[in-house]
């Protein structure tokens, strides 16, 4: 996994994105707000500095449906597309993004940028053709 990261991604930030889809679920579920926060432990694993880790959290409590209500995946799109950011991570990929066309927006620019991301299962590289083939059908449920 660790093979992945090169210099130039320990350059650039790694963006933790953390999202519930509702209030309730912010505050009955703290289990998984606190697994999501969790994994900037695996990017400071993987060679990041702590001040180059951008926590994006203020989807919390925000339904993925639509990327309009979405201020934070907004963010980390754009940050992404214009290249500071080395790593996306999220708890499962296919929290991201409710609707595939958001989710293969992110994986399109992410591979031009050279931006790697990782969920609890692994690290991919979608400028690769079998890191983009996986997570593709990680695409995420409606």
């Amino acid at each position: 996994m660790v093979h992945l990261v090169a210099a130039h991604h320990l350059t650039r930030l790694a963006c933790l994105y953390v999202r519930q889809s509702t209030l309730l679920q912010v505050f009955e579920n703290t289990e998984s707000t606190a697994r999501q926060y969790a994994l900037r432990e695996r990017a400071v694993a993987l060679g990041w500095a702590d001040e180059r880790i951008l926590v994006i959290d203020q989807d919390l409590g925000h339904s993925a449906a639509f990327t309009a209500d979405r201020l934070g995946f907004q963010h980390l799109v754009a940050s992404v597309g214009l290249g500071p950011v080395g790593l996306v991570l999220g708890l499962e990929v296919s929290r991201l993004a409710r609707n595939s066309s958001d989710w293969h927006h992110l994986l399109e620019i992410c591979a031009p940028t050279h931006t790697l991301i990782l969920d609890e299962e692994g690290l991919y590289d979608p400028s690769t053709f079998n890191d983009r083939l996986l997570l593709g059908l990680k695409r995420p449920a409606s």
